[in-house]
């Protein structure tokens, strides 16, 4: 019988709750392949954005500011 991804999942289900999160951790592994390039662009956009924030071009948020920014309300019934 073939292994199935549904019957993978079915098993996975199955593990305690930090047993699936390492298995997901060791599949996002398996997708994330290293790009020169794209290292190379982030890195040279840190570079420009770390430039205009000494320069007082741009202020730094706080973590707590960003998070609240993108939190999805609870929602109220």
């Amino acid at each position: 019988m073939p292994i199935t991804a549904k019957s993978l999942s079915e098993q996975a289900m199955q593990l305690p709750p930090d047993e699936r999160m390492a298995l997901v951790d060791q599949l996002l592994d398996t997708l994330d392949e290293p790009d020169a390039s794209v290292d190379a662009l982030w890195a040279k956009e840190a570079e420009s954005r770390l430039a205009a924030y000494r320069r007082g071009e741009i202020q730094a948020a706080s973590l707590s500011d960003v998070i609240s920014k993108y939190q999805v309300p609870p929602n109220r019934t």
